[in-house]
């Protein structure tokens, strides 16, 4: 009996588990879940259950400590806790039957009973039996828990029958029922609690529970639980309610149906799982492993009752999906990211729209790869794809992985883009379109609101389709603009009125009635109007800009950086420095120089044999010349060579100098064509200023055959030649010499080379002996307007580009120098150059010896700042007004521009200026002997200009203003000689400097009408231009030198008739016209060498008296009698610029201002006072000028001077103006064939490109190749165009000239682009339409029919003289083109053929066809001048084509044309020093006193 003092001992009970097992054949091949049962009732442990539990063992593990060669397993022991509170302990046995693994047998055991008797045992024993647990512990049983059975022995008090309620494994259940029943009647035997334990019913079969149910029932007290191990539903049910059967002082449990029991199963389940997964959504770096989490979690109670649960496994793969979320989530926030930046990569990469409209993604792809910034956007990485590499990783790297793009999202991302380029182009030409409309309603003024005008564009189509802050966004974009046109128009003009602001002293203020009287003046203009809802800001502007007149300075120009002080300074840095710079290294130590390279360039092998010469006089290449040893490297370069270029191009032998040796007239133009391309290719493309600068020599050869015939001819062409470039001429020495060359010509040619390098140096290093060099003979003040559209370099170009142009002084940053022969000594002129607003203050206080004024003929208030500066000069020193465009063909099409230039040529006639024009577009005007003459003027009024500024005692004799010169005025200057040459007596050249095609010799009176500058080019003494057809002018500066009488007119008219025949053929191929070279003819009745005086009355005259005349500017100090010689003025001709008394010279005259001596000045200055003044006296001012129309100034009867005989009709209608070579073909035809000029301009109109179409096509503008195929070569528009024409209009009269209906153009081109069958009967549309459509096609090809590299080598074809040679040359490169082009132009130039062939009724010929086609199948570009050109000649062979068709294609015969010359192109030039012109027609009469009437026949055939 237990004592009391101890706690009673929980029960224990044994519960023995039994149910079907045998072998395989007994049971089937799964067992009934005995040992699953077992197993979660005692380790209840999701990780301690097995679910697999083996009875075949072999005989090692059936004899081992845990089975001990029994055949049943002690599961060990629970504690369970009732209802009550009472714990029991519950051992559990499992009766099974162990099967060898060798036999499949049962086991031998030491009870050899079979199974039934055996599991109804109720005493066990089985000596140091150990716990089973898995079926991996067999064998292994140290690795497990070891715990015996209780004293090797049980006592069963209760049986657990297990029934297998599932499908079963390969057996009946009627067997397992039947097995079930002889076990319940053993078990029942031993009086024992029985319960039935209904197993596997997770997959039960609803009969065979059943019928298991009924089993049950048949027998007394016996309980059916349904189990079910796997999930742990009901097992620990069974074995409670067996102990309450055992103990009945336990409470009955509740035996819940296994549905409910699994539902409150899972339930506990799904509780603990939500529990456990919120419990891992902690984690949230994907990074993190089950290892490292689970020992944070291991002691949470939501995590243990999970693992107890649901076990380590379940939790761990619940883990584990929760880390493969938060890694495709990660992937997925990348690839988003990457999908968002995408676009923008592709509107790095892919911004053009018409690159990748049409290309599918695959082929975006391959562009993107090419691009540039490729690497910045993409990588392309190792492995792939970029999800699953360590790319995912690297957040700090934003570039796109390659390989996303193959995905569908890139792609629709790829067609996104491409959707939004097209969009936006919409939009952006929806707003551009809106942006038009807005510029066409004209009653948009500057700072009106957008709320006045959205009223007006409600039905605008492009402000319905974008956005309202579109709209807004270009309304203000268009306001801003038309304020800023505004503003700049209103400043511009107020620049144009800038008479109206330069009356006053600098640095004065203007007064109130100043204020209204220029706000009185500005109200009239449309420009001041403009400005009214902004009168603030105009205000503003209008105080500025008369702040600026007062006070300027180029830091407050309102021109800004375009300052042209500034402009100049920076220029003038620039180039001076690297001129001085590459002087000093080009002529360093030349004085001693002791080796000369030479080039010797000739025709014909003429280079070699001089080259043999000048080594036959040397020894061993070495010359004595003037007591010193030269060492010569002598490099002969034939001039036919085609690498020419490239043999004086070598940077290992640089020349001192180049001989050019001639024996022909062909020699000599060679030559001189050859020394113009030296020249260009050294100053324009190499930009060489040493080969640009290179001493030429120009050599004649001997001729021993022909002297007494051609030599005279060849020394005046080689002298012109070499007077043209600057360079000595060696001509052939008196008497007879058996050779070619002689050594004082060789002598004499080496010398010329060394002095040139020798003058060179001396500009660079003057020697100190000679006078100071700063020393200025000449200041020349050069004005200029800041903002003035041309460049600086154009007007500095004829100073900065000459070899005698050094810097200024230090410190005088807008000046530079120049050596200049003037006369018959080298001058020093200082060229300042200044802005207008510069320049007042130099007018007023420094010595200036002439003034250059430039001004832009594009722009109005260029010449009202040129009008306010002259009028207040003084009209004692010299003015030269140059007028700057772009070329000499804006005169003839631009009115304003001709007015411009006509007002300027006007002025300088009635102020006795010189005048010029510059062209940007001309190399001539950039050479120095443009200002020559103007140079002589004012070196001969020097003196009393020095005179006039010294005495004037109106002059402040203090100033703060900075001075510009460095003061020095002298009466006279020291001059150093410069040595004459031979060719100094020479006449001039006998050809005009551009290289006429007619070239005459002029007598020698005609030679004092002429003057050489330094440049060698000749020059009529004449300062403004004169009219060829008015013979009755009279010019009033007369020539300096007294003319000789002029050969009677008459004996023109005995010119040798070879040489009329050939000027009259010059004309008509390459005609020219010079009529500012050429002197007009003086009426017969006058004297030319008398001088003539200067009518007063042409400024200022009164009736009562006759006219006065003023003493002219004579050069030889002549006194000239002057009628009425004494002047008697009431009104005060003191301010018209006169005295009270004439004087017999020049000096003794009080200066005046310019404003006086020019009707136009003077007028235009009162102009403006008689606005705010109504009741001025018109004895004020001059009388009043009559209408200008279309550029030109009506002559007055009581104005002579400024109308002088109709002379300025002529005026500056006259291309001649200038000293430069470009002439108008339009002007020149006008005079001669007047009737044809109409004609002419209507043609040249049609020249202009097409007008592009204003549709997108997929088929016009395409390329000619991508529209034809190998079966239809020709285009289906082209055919169906010429198919309609030929059927129906061809016989249509100005065919291909007559323009066709734009629209219906349009529309022809629109259907066709719809639908490629269309019928063009159907369209009823007319043949110019039709015809007009076609051009258009060929128009909007990406490239001309014939290729632009074909051009050049039609142009140099078409050259050629002999006919039957030329058309040869045309069809061979014909052969050249494109196939394509080849066939296509073929089908037009017969087409064409067969509509000149019907010229009787539709008046196109060849020629007309030509003329309307050439521009269209050439596309030439008008802008440049080559085609300028070049353009009768491209027309030519346009013709030929159309006339030799079946020659050219068909391999007919050469067709005899009427005019067989009309495709022969003009003559080239001998030597031409600017660009060539296109050719024009000299108009009648040719100017006879030029041609030497005496000239015989010319023997070889050059004139």
């Amino acid at each position: 009996m237990m004592a009391k003092n101890k706690e009673p001992r929980p029960p224990s009970y044994a519960v023995s588990v039994v149910g079907l097992s045998g072998t395989e054949k007994d049971k089937g091949n799964c067992g009934v879940g005995k040992s699953c049962l077992c197993n979660r009732f005692v380790r209840s442990k999701a990780d301690e259950y097995y679910p697999e539990h083996t009875s075949v063992l072999s005989t090692i593990d059936f004899g081992g400590r845990v089975v001990n060669n029994d055949h049943f397993l002690y599961w060990g022991d629970v504690t369970q806790s009732g209802e009550d509170g009472i714990e029991c302990r519950i051992h559990v046995i499992e009766q099974t039957e162990f099967i060898d693994d060798q036999t499949f047998l049962p086991h031998r055991s030491t009870n050899l009973q079979p199974y039934i008797k055996r599991a109804a045992a109720s005493k066990l024993q089985s000596a140091e039996k150990l716990m089973y647990i898995c079926t991996d512990q067999l064998g292994l049983e140290q690795d497990f828990e070891q715990k015996q059975m209780p004293e090797g022995k049980l006592s069963i008090d209760g049986f657990l029958l297990c029934i297998d309620v599932s499908q079963g494994c390969n057996r009946k259940f009627d067997d397992q029922l039947k097995f079930v029943n002889n076990l319940y009647i053993q078990l029942s035997k031993s009086k024992k609690p029985i319960i039935i334990a209904a197993t596997k019913c997770d997959e039960c079969v609803d009969h065979y529970l059943r019928e298991v149910q009924a089993f049950a029932s048949n027998k007394k007290n016996l309980v059916v639980v349904e189990t079910s191990a796997r999930f742990n539903v009901n097992v620990e049910t069974c074995f409670t309610a067996l102990v309450q059967m055992m103990d009945k002082t336990r409470g009955k449990p509740k035996i819940i149906p296994y549905l409910d029991a699994y539902k409150t199963q899972r339930q506990l389940v799904v509780t603990a799982t939500d529990k456990f997964e919120k419990l891992v959504q902690t984690v949230r770096d994907y990074h993190a492993t089950w290892k490292t989490v689970s020992n944070k979690l291991k002691n949470h109670p939501d995590y243990e009752e999970y693992i107890n649960l649901e076990g380590t496994k379940k939790a761990k793969n619940t883990f584990s999906k929760h880390i493969e979320q938060l890694k495709q989530e990660h992937i997925r926030k990348r690839k988003e990211e990457y999908i968002n930046a995408l676009p923008r990569a592709l509107n790095t990469l892919l911004s053009n729209l018409d690159e990748i409209e049409h290309l599918s993604w695959s082929e975006a792809l391959k562009l993107i790869e090419k691009r540039p910034d490729f690497q910045s956007c993409f990588v392309v990485l190792e492995k792939t794809p970029w999800d699953e590499t360590d790319h995912i990783d690297k957040v700090n790297d934003r570039r796109i992985p390659f390989d996303l793009l193959t995905t569908l999202e890139a792609e629709k991302v790829y067609q996104n883009h491409v959707q939004h380029l097209i969009s936006e182009k919409r939009r952006v030409e929806m707003k551009e379109k809106f942006k038009k409309t807005l510029e066409k309603i004209q009653f948009i003024s500057p700072g009106q609101p957008w709320e006045e005008v959205i009223c007006f564009v409600m039905e605008d189509e492009a402000f319905k389709y974008i956005t309202d802050a579109d709209s807004k966004e270009v309304y203000g974009r268009h306001q801003r603009e038309i304020v800023e046109k505004a503003k700049e128009e209103f400043q511009e003009m107020l620049f144009e009125h800038s008479e109206l602001f330069y009356d006053l002293d600098l640095n004065a203020t203007p007064s109130s009635d100043k204020m209204s009287e220029i706000h009185a003046v500005l109200s009239e203009e449309p420009r001041y109007k403009a400005l009214q809802k902004l009168a603030p800001d105009r205000e503003s502007l209008l105080l500025k800009h008369i702040g600026f007149v007062y006070h300027p300075t180029k830091e407050t120009c309102l021109s800004g950086q375009n300052c042209m002080d500034i402009k100049v300074e920076q220029l003038l840095a620039n180039s001076l420095l690297q001129l001085d710079h590459g002087r000093s290294n080009l002529y360093h130590d030349s004085a001693n120089i002791d080796k000369v390279n030479l080039f010797i360039l000739g025709k014909d092998g003429l280079a070699q044999e001089l080259a043999n010469e000048i080594r036959t006089q040397s020894t061993d290449d070495e010359y004595a010349l003037d007591g010193k040893i030269y060492e010569l490297d002598l490099r002969p370069v034939d001039a036919k060579s085609p690498y020419l270029l490239t043999q004086l191009w070598t940077s290992t032998f640089k020349p001192h100098g180049c001989f050019c040796v001639f024996n022909s007239i062909e020699s000599l133009n060679f030559i001189g064509e050859c020394i113009a391309k030296i020249r260009a290719e050294a100053s324009q493309i190499r930009r060489d200023k040493y080969m640009a600068n290179l001493p030429f020599t120009l050599i004649l050869a001997n001729q021993r055959d022909s002297v007494s015939k051609n030599l005279p001819i060849l020394r005046h062409q080689g002298q012109q030649l070499a007077n043209k470039l600057q360079c000595p001429f060696v001509d052939v020495p008196a008497g007879t010499y058996p050779r070619k060359f002689n050594e004082t010509q060789i002598k004499q040619a080496l010398r010329g080379v060394l002095e040139a390098v020798k003058h060179h140096f001396d500009v660079v290093s003057p020697v100190p002996t000679i006078k100071d060099l700063s020393e200025a003979d000449l200041r020349i003040v050069m004005c200029a307007m800041c903002g003035d559209p041309f460049s600086v370099d154009l007007i500095l170009s004829p100073f900065l580009d000459s070899h005698s142009c050094s810097a200024a002084q230090a410190g005088q940053n807008n000046s530079l120098m120049l050596d200049k022969i003037i006369g018959e000594k080298r001058r020093r002129i200082q060229i300042t150059i200044l802005s207008y607003h510069s320049s007042i203050g130099v007018r007023k206080d420094e010595l200036v010896h002439g003034y250059i004024l430039v001004y832009s003929a594009k722009r109005k208030a260029s010449m009202g700042m040129l009008r306010a500066f002259l009028s207040e000069v003084q009209d004692t020193i010299p003015v030269q007004l140059v007028a700057v465009t772009d070329s000499q063909a804006d005169f003839f099409e631009n009115e304003a521009i001709k007015e411009l230039m006509t007002e300027g040529e006007h002025i300088a006639t009635e102020i006795t200026a010189k005048f010029t024009a510059l062209y940007s577009l001309s190399q001539y005007h950039r050479q120095t002997e443009v200002f020559t003459l103007f140079f002589s003027d004012v070196l001969e009024k020097k003196n009393m200009i020095e005179s006039s500024y010294m005495s004037d005692s109106t002059r402040e004799t203090t100033h703060t203003s900075e001075d510009v010169f460095s003061r020095s005025p002298r009466g006279s200057s020291l001059d150093y000689n410069y040595p004459d040459s031979e060719d100094d007596a020479e006449g001039p050249p006998p050809y005009s400097p551009i290289g006429d095609d007619v070239r005459l010799l002029p007598t020698p009176s005609d030679r004092s009408k002429y003057r050489l500058d330094l440049e060698g080019n000749e020059y009529p003494i004449h300062s403004t231009p004169l009219n060829c057809h008015d013979h009755e002018r009279n010019h009033k500066v007369p020539p300096p030198i007294k003319p000789k009488p002029l050969v009677p007119r008459t004996n023109v008219k005995k010119l040798d008739p070879n040489l009329l025949k050939t000027i009259e053929a010059g004309i008509g191929k390459n005609p020219r016209k010079q009529p500012s070279r050429m002197p007009a003819a003086p009426p017969e009745d006058i004297d030319q060498s008398d001088n003539y005086a200067e009518p007063i009355d042409t400024i200022f005259k009164h009736k009562a008296f006759d006219d006065i005349y003023a003493v002219p500017d004579d050069s030889q100090n002549r006194v000239i009698k002057v009628r009425n010689s004494i002047v008697i003025n009431a009104q005060g001709d003191e301010e018209n610029g006169f005295s009270d008394r004439m004087s017999k010279s020049h000096g003794e005259r009080r200066p005046s201002k310019y404003k006086y001596k020019s009707k136009t000045l003077f007028s235009k200055a009162k102009s403006y006072y008689r606005r705010t003044h109504s009741d001025a006296s018109d004895d004020e001012a001059f009388t009043t000028s009559k209408t200008k129309r279309k550029g030109r100034h009506r002559g007055s009867e009581e104005d002579p001077l400024l109308s002088p005989v109709e002379t300025w009709k002529g005026g500056i209608d006259n291309p001649a103006i200038t000293s430069d070579q470009e002439l108008d073909d339009k002007k020149m035809k006008k005079k001669t064939h007047k009737g044809k000029e109409d004609k002419k301009k209507k043609k040249a109109k049609a020249f202009n490109p097409p007008i592009r179409r204003n549709w997108e096509s997929n088929y016009f503008g395409m390329p000619l190749q991508d529209l034809v195929t190998l079966e239809k070569p020709i285009p289906l528009f082209v055919e169906k165009c010429v198919q309609f024409i030929e059927d129906t209009g061809l016989c249509t009269e100005g065919l291909y000239r007559v323009s066709g209906n734009k629209t219906d153009q349009d529309n022809i081109q629109k259907q066709f682009d719809q639908d490629h069958d269309i019928s063009l009967e159907s369209m009823e549309v007319t043949v110019n339409a039709v015809a007009g459509a076609l051009k258009a096609f060929f128009a909007d090809l990406p490239d001309p029919l014939i290729p632009y590299s074909l051009h050049q080598e039609l142009l140099e074809t078409s050259k050629i003289l002999d006919r039957t040679e030329r058309l040869h040359e045309l069809k061979e490169i014909v052969k050249k083109f494109h196939p394509v082009n080849y066939d296509v132009f073929k089908y037009v130039i017969t087409h064409l053929n067969r509509v000149s062939q019907q010229y009787k009724t539709n008046f196109m010929t060849a020629d007309n066809l030509s003329i309307c086609f050439w521009p269209t199948l050439m596309r030439p570009d008008f802008e440049n001048r080559e085609f300028l050109s070049t353009t009768k000649i491209h027309q030519s062979v346009i013709e030929t084509f159309i006339q030799q068709c079946q020659f050219f294609f068909y391999n007919g015969e050469i067709v005899e044309t009427p005019n067989p010359v009309a495709c022969q192109p003009p003559p080239s030039n001998t030597v031409q020093m600017v660009e060539p012109m296109v050719p024009l027609q000299l108009p009648p009469p040719l100017q006879p006193q030029l041609i030497q009437p005496q000239l015989p026949a010319d023997p070889l055939g050059i004139i």
